[in-house]
């Protein structure tokens, strides 16, 4: 090569120059984007269009001049059309559900409804019971034991019993006795 001065690369003998990008399998290519061009429907196809009569039908639009068959045309309409007996099955279905959807709503009302009774019953017997172990103290601390004592040992002539007339049981496991002050008296 004869030396002009100026440095080129030379890949497969061609000369390029220095400041020249160089695509490669290491370097990512530059995409260009092409230029716009206005579409231009080719003259034979527009004379094609022009030469086509007009189609009429659906049929004949989908699968162009060719008329369908009796069978096809039979096949399609059956597709399109809803059976008669499915129509009644739907119908039949639609009106199960309504039923079912009225009869689920009214359980649901009434099962509120129970719960809410239920809720102010519950609230009624827990003022009952209180009531209850209000009278229950009040009769307890209104009387007074020492007095019955002394009426029963002096008006009745009791007296208290000896170890011989006393007799103890044992409980069995399910019984309880409820016992508010000593028993034992003097």
């Amino acid at each position: 090569m004869a030396e002009t001065g100026r440095h080129t690369n030379t890949v497969s003998g061609k000369r390029r120059p220095q400041n020249v990008y160089v695509d490669g399998n290491t370097v990512r290519k530059v995409q260009e984007v092409p230029e716009r061009r206005e579409y231009r429907q080719p003259e034979h196809s527009v004379r094609k269009n022009k030469a086509k009569p007009e189609l009429t039908t659906p049929e004949q639009q989908v699968r162009g001049n060719k008329p369908l068959s009796k069978a096809a045309r039979r096949n399609r309409a059956k597709a399109n059309n809803m059976n008669r007996n499915f129509a009644i099955f739907l119908a039949a279905l639609g009106i199960l559900i309504v039923f079912c959807s009225i009869n689920y709503l009214k359980l649901k009302t009434e099962c509120t409804s129970k719960r809410s009774q239920l809720a102010t019953l519950e609230s009624q017997l827990a003022e009952l019971k209180e009531d209850n172990d209000a009278y229950e103290s009040q009769v307890t601390s209104s009387v007074d034991l020492e007095r019955i004592r002394k009426i029963a040992i002096g008006r009745l002539g009791m007296k208290y019993p000896s170890n011989q007339q006393t007799e103890t049981y044992a409980t069995e496991g399910g019984s309880y006795v409820r016992q508010y002050q000593d028993v034992t008296g003097k």
